[in-house]
C-alpha cells in the first residue's frame, strides 16, 4: 500500500522547485517560522524534514547552530544531504510516530514545515507531547504548517483559494495533480485545536504567528 513517505520519495527531485507556486505566501510563512527560532539556539531538530528547505534557511539565519534532520523518505533526505552536507548537521530516517532522537531536554527548538498534518488527531498530540520532553527549558517549537479551516464552509473557501492562487504564480495541471496527490495523505486540524493541543502537552506562550488561509504558524515556548 502507498503511504506518504513513498509519495514523497517519488517526487524528490521535482519537490522545491514548485514550492513558491504551491505556496502562495511563502517568504512571510517560511520567514515568521525561522524568526520564531531563538536566537542563541545550539540545536534544532526539524521534524518531517523533507529536501532540507526549512533547515537551510535555519542554517542561514542561526549558522552555528547543529541541525538534525528527520524524515521518512530517504530521497528527500538525500537531496538535503546534497545542499547541506554534513558539517554540523545530521540525518535521521523515521516517521514522526517514531521515538525522537536525542536524550530528553537535548533540542533548543523543534521545527517543522508542512509535516505534521500527515498525522491523525491522536497523532499530532501524542507529538507534542513528546516535543516538549525533548526541548530544553526555555526552547522553542515552530510548526509551520497546513492548517483546516474553523469550519467546513471555511475550509472549502482555503482550499479553493489554495488551488486558485497557486495556478495564478505559474502551477500547470501536471504540478496541480501532483500536489493533490500528496495532499490525500493530509489530516489537517484548527489551528484553535493546536494550540489547545500545544498547552494540554504543557507548552507555555502558545501562539498563532502568522495565518493565510491554509498556511499558518504556531509557536510554543517550554516554560
Amino acid at each position: 500500500m502507498t503511504n506518504a513517505a513513498d509519495i514523497f520519495d517519488t517526487q524528490a527531485e521535482a519537490y522545491d522547485a514548485a514550492r513558491r507556486r504551491l505556496i502562495p505566501p511563502f517568504d512571510a510563512f517560511y520567514g515568521t517560522a525561522v524568526a520564531a527560532v531563538p536566537a542563541k539556539a545550539k540545536t534544532v531538530l526539524d521534524l518531517g524534514a523533507g529536501t532540507g528547505l526549512l533547515s537551510r534557511m535555519v542554517r542561514a539565519a542561526r549558522p552555528n547552530a547543529h541541525l538534525t534532520l528527520l524524515d521518512g523518505a530517504p530521497a528527500m533526505l538525500d537531496q538535503a544531504r546534497a545542499e547541506l552536507g554534513d558539517d554540523r548537521t545530521a540525518y535521521v530516517t523515521a516517521d514522526l510516530t517514531d521515538p525522537l532522537p536525542g536524550e530528553p531536554a537535548s533540542f533548543c527548538a523543534v521545527v517543522s514545515a508542512l509535516a505534521i498534518h500527515h498525522l491523525d488527531d491522536a497523532g499530532k498530540r501524542d507529538l507534542f507531547a513528546r516535543v516538549h520532553a525533548q526541548l530544553k527549558p526555555g526552547g522553542a517549537f515552530v510548526n509551520a504548517e497546513q492548517v483546516a479551516g474553523p469550519t467546513p464552509h471555511l475550509d472549502a473557501l482555503y482550499r479553493a483559494w489554495h488551488e486558485a492562487q497557486a495556478r495564478a504564480a505559474g502551477s500547470d495541471d501536471a504540478e496541480w495533480d501532483a500536489a493533490e496527490e500528496r495532499m490525500r495523505f493530509d489530516r489537517c486540524a484548527t489551528v484553535e485545536d493546536q494550540l489547545g493541543w500545544l498547552r494540554d502537552a504543557g507548552f507555555s506562550d502558545v501562539d498563532c504567528r502568522f495565518q493565510d488561509h491554509r498556511f499558518a504558524v504556531l509557536v510554543a515556548r517550554k516554560g
